[in-house]
């Protein structure tokens, strides 16, 4: 397994693999679809990226980091295959983002989520993620949960 950042010829891997795990426990808004529709548009040409998980030939997991303004990121759009689900995929990958994201002096990131995805909430506590007042910004109305995380 390898981590490898965005490439043009895996949009659509990462258009897949979130509509997968959006229709099954929730819904598709049109925030997602445009993002999703456009990953390039959206994540990377403001400054954002998108890692994905490689296995041999097939791409397994992906997470974007979505510029909110200098220095502050959302973290999103994070699945994983249902099949390597279990495997600590999702843990390496967020190891590697993280990793990312301290390099380049950002000065925290934020994640939107649901208390419905119990394993994702644990993932980000365990990384440190702390719960903060959701705000008013949200931009999915399945959101139910604001977490922050501190980079320096």
């Amino acid at each position: 397994m390898e981590i490898t950042a965005y490439q043009s010829n895996y949009a659509e891997d990462f258009k897949n693999l979130n509509l997968a795990w959006l229709e099954k426990y929730f819904w598709v808004e049109p925030h997602d679809e445009e993002v999703l529709g456009n990953p390039g548009k959206y994540i990377i040409e403001p400054g954002g990226n998108i890692f994905f998980v490689r296995d041999e030939e097939k791409i397994i997991g992906c997470v974007a980091l979505m510029k909110i303004e200098d220095g502050v990121f959302e973290l999103t759009k994070m699945a994983i295959t249902p099949e390597y689900q279990g495997k600590k995929v999702g843990q390496k990958l967020m190891e590697h983002t993280l990793d990312f994201t301290k390099k380049q002096g950002w000065d925290h990131l934020i994640i939107f989520s649901n208390r419905k995805l119990e394993n994702a909430i644990y993932i980000y506590k365990k990384y440190g993620f702390k719960e903060i007042p959701i705000g008013e910004n949200n931009p999915y109305t399945r959101g139910d949960i604001k977490m922050r995380l501190d980079l320096y």
